[in-house]
């Protein structure tokens, strides 16, 4: 299919590139950019005028919930979901039922995913079988299978020792191990630690829970030589930690949720379950350093979090309803919003959600790494088209995903997708043009 992005503002944060241009695609590639051959002839034409075309999005966290839990999402509403909000890659952990550690589980999402020609899905294998943290999964034949990355998802892994040998096996074949900072033991609580847990009577996280699994893990990097992403730090302590592991020259990475970049514990107000996420919403000093620490690199990458949950699990008391919110298609907006209430402005906003995760990702893209996150002539054609002056009011039923819950309902954000480009074809057009 031949498609002409006409009179759009395009940006694309890898390259610098930021004026109105044409974009061409033939073949699922960016064939030009800026300078169409006039002999280019288009099945078809869409007029970007006043919106902006960028890069499709890369989301390093979205739960898609099959296998295992197609009560709270299947793949096809969960994949409609991402391409409603420009999201073309996106990484899923494996804490699937069962559990992704054996390579047809993986060969097997994935090529239930290719069939729906939307977003492209990036599994995450097993660091260890079932996540009960004893036994290492076979990393090379999930690798083979698709994977780019082993992870533990929610599961602390508490036995130390098989850290060191999952991230000694990892370094030695040049895996990269995706850890969310929780040490076992402190982490159990349902919000954090703090005036207001103490107030309405929930077990507290501590921000400790999350600085000594941090020392472990860099302590564990330095006698391994291992390369980890962190998963959604979420306090300002925990920030200071990376960049002094930066500084120190380890090779992390780390990205941070939508709802800790935006909220506070003070937003679960009287128990609203909406609010019971992973990890925790803390204090409004943690925010405000998530906020600078993404702004200025320190964190490398913006995710979702999407984790659909459904009606029964999530309308009960505080305590007992199940953590996670949807969030794929929240992604752009809130990106744009932090992006204009903290002053990092829309550069730094796309790029958080394009070409930064697409270098976390790394030489794991594949064949894919030198155009993931970016717009580049021969490069693949994932796009993004969206005006950023349209705002909308983020209503649960409407949509796409099969989770409905989320902290954002009756948010009103800036920036309406109205059309989702991937691998060259138009995975997604607004119905609602106006």
């Amino acid at each position: 299919m031949k498609i002409l992005i006409k009179n759009g503002r395009v940006i694309d944060p890898a390259s610098g590139l930021d004026e109105v241009c044409d974009v061409a695609i033939a073949a699922g590639r960016i064939i030009s950019l800026k300078h169409i051959a006039p002999g280019f002839s288009a099945n078809r034409t869409l007029d970007a005028s006043g919106c902006i075309v960028a890069p499709g999005l890369v989301d390093l966290a979205a739960r898609l919930r099959e296998p295992g839990h197609e009560h709270e999402g299947m793949l096809e509403s969960e994949m409609a979901a991402a391409v409603a909000g420009g999201v073309t890659a996106l990484v899923c952990p494996p804490d699937t039922d069962p559990v992704l550690d054996e390579p047809g589980l993986v060969e097997m999402l994935k090529m239930r995913a290719e069939k729906l020609h939307q977003a492209r899905v990036f599994p995450l294998g097993a660091l260890t079988r079932s996540l009960e943290g004893e036994v290492l999964t076979e990393m090379a034949e999930l690798t083979e299978a698709g994977c780019v990355g082993f992870s533990q998802a929610e599961v602390p892994l508490a036995n130390t020792q098989v850290m060191q040998r999952a991230l000694l096996y990892a370094a030695t074949y040049g895996y990269t191990v995706w850890l969310r900072p929780q040490e076992l033991y402190l982490g159990k609580g349902v919000a954090a630690s703090g005036a207001l847990a103490t107030r309405l009577g929930l077990a507290g996280v501590p921000v400790a829970a999350e600085t000594i699994a941090l020392h472990t893990i860099f302590e564990l990097m330095k006698a391994t030589g291992a390369r980890v992403h962190l998963c959604r730090i979420s306090s300002a302590a925990g920030v200071d930690l990376v960049r002094q592991a930066k500084v120190a020259g380890l090779p992390v990475t780390c990205d941070v949720s939508i709802n800790s970049l935006l909220l506070t514990d003070n937003d679960i107000g009287f128990f609203d379950s909406r609010m019971r996420l992973n990890p925790p919403l803390r204090q409004q000093r943690d925010r405000d350093v998530l906020q600078q620490g993404l702004a200025d690199g320190a964190i490398d990458a913006l995710v979702s979090d999407h984790t659909p949950v459904d009606e029964d699990a999530k309308t009960l008391p505080f305590a007992e309803a199940e953590p996670g919110a949807t969030g794929l298609e929240l992604l752009l907006s809130l990106a744009l919003k932090w992006g204009h209430d903290s002053g990092a402005g829309i550069r730094r906003a796309l790029s958080v959600v394009t070409s930064d995760p697409a270098r976390v990702l790394g030489s794991a893209l594949g064949t894919l790494q030198a155009s993931a996150g970016r717009l580049a002539d021969g490069g693949v054609a994932d796009l993004c088209v969206f005006d950023p002056q349209a705002m909308w009011t983020v209503a649960p039923a409407t949509l796409r995903s099969q989770g409905k819950h989320t902290p954002f309902s009756g948010y009103e954000l800036p920036g309406r997708v109205r059309f989702t480009i991937a691998a060259g074809q138009l995975a997604f057009e607004a119905r609602d043009r106006t």
